[in-house]
């Protein structure tokens, strides 16, 4: 009897939980960085999410809980995605720079280009890339036909032939600015008219 589309669809979940593990495993036993006893700030949301969320590297709060866009940026960031009629269940955020080292220029780059793993893993349909630090990181990836992207704002560009991507200024500099605030929403909002106009399937 030939599997069902829920089934197929369940499959690939728990493919994608147990790959996303196995690399959080991976990256803890890690020694590449000197991070001493710390452990790194792993990706947090959906497995599978649609919306890829990519900040550079962690704030202290982040460091603290091991978890990517914890704290005041995601709080700051869940609203932002409640006042566009963002699923939150359809976002999935890490960072460039996983382990917290004294200088981010510190980590190894053989760990910070495991970011193509959690991206072949999760497949998103649209990168958010923060800043131009993660901007330079995302434009250096071995990706599979992957388009340099630019730091336009607020204007969805092609990634490669099945993911889009959305530059923003970095979430954590619009924390206590208002000019900064403003500059961030006025370009993420595009992500707003980007899920509206997604197909429902």
């Amino acid at each position: 009897m030939p599997a069902t589309d829920d089934e197929i669809r369940e499959k690939y979940l728990e493919r994608a939980i147990r790959e996303l593990n196995s690399l959080a495993r991976e990256l803890q036993a890690c020694s590449g960085c000197p991070r001493g006893q710390l452990m790194p700030v792993l990706g947090s949301g959906h497995p599978q999410a649609d919306i890829f969320l990519i900040k550079y590297a962690p704030r202290a709060s982040e460091v603290e809980e091991g978890v990517a866009f914890y704290g005041r940026t995601g709080n700051a960031l869940m609203k932002s995605l409640k006042r566009l009629g963002i699923d939150p269940l359809a976002v999935y955020g890490t960072l460039c720079v996983k382990c917290p080292v004294p200088d981010p220029v510190m980590a190894d780059p053989a760990c910070v280009a495991r970011l193509t793993e959690e991206l072949a893993i999760v497949r998103p349909k649209i990168l958010v890339v923060m800043g131009e630090e993660a901007l330079s990181v995302v434009n250096d990836l071995d990706v599979p036909l992957r388009q340099e992207l630019d730091a336009t704002t607020g204007e969805v560009q092609r990634f490669t032939p099945s993911i889009e991507a959305l530059y923003v200024p970095n979430i954590d500099d619009a924390l206590d600015e208002d000019a900064a605030k403003r500059e961030f929403w006025s370009a993420f909002r595009m992500l707003g008219q980007w899920w509206s106009e997604l197909p429902p399937y």
